[in-house]
């Protein structure tokens, strides 16, 4: 439960078909689908909505989700990651959750206001694009997968992943925030 957020009625999740709250967060986030279903030529089956990711460090674990994975080919190949404000604070933390939702390093990551993203290589975490017309197309991602090593996130990639979503992403968050389960 979001107590912090306005509900503003409910909708209808674009990707699952279930009755949702409907919130000013919630809007962008099926813009995004949208975005992905009708410009980007996805598939329903290949967007995985608020997948959580489980996250330990400093003896504390929570769960957090993860706004869409694409997957392709039994790989997930891109990260888009929703939150309000400015995209360059969320540059690290989407990076780092790329390096925890599957064994491998993720290709592409998106970080999105919902009115604006940027793009970034998963494997250096350089900036390769902005703006929502940028976030890449199904074409475009199969096309730049032909050449991407699958590299494995080693475990002290991954620890230090792991310390950079928590301090992002649980520690930082508002108290009244029910997106994020701490395991405590």
């Amino acid at each position: 439960m979001n107590d912090h957020h306005l509900i503003l009625g409910q909708l209808e999740d674009v990707l699952t078909g279930r009755i949702i709250d409907d919130t000013h967060d919630e809007r962008y986030r099926q813009k995004i689908a949208r975005l992905l279903l009708e410009s980007k030529g996805y598939d329903r089956s290949e967007i995985r909505s608020e997948q959580p990711v489980q996250v330990t460090a400093g003896g504390k674990s929570a769960l957090v989700p993860v706004t869409f994975i694409v997957q392709w080919d039994e790989h997930r190949v891109m990260v888009l990651q929703y939150g309000p404000g400015s995209l360059i604070t969320r540059h690290r933390p989407a990076l780092a959750l790329a390096r925890l939702v599957a064994p491998y390093q993720i290709p592409v990551v998106v970080v999105t206001n919902g009115e604006e993203a940027d793009v970034l290589d998963g494997t250096t975490g350089r900036l390769t694009a902005s703006g929502l017309d940028q976030v890449p197309s199904k074409a475009q991602l199969v096309e730049r997968l032909e050449h991407h090593l699958w590299a494995p996130v080693s475990n002290l990639h991954a620890q230090m992943a792991a310390r950079i979503v928590m301090a992002f992403e649980v520690d930082d968050r508002c108290p009244c925030d029910g997106t994020i389960c701490r395991l405590e």
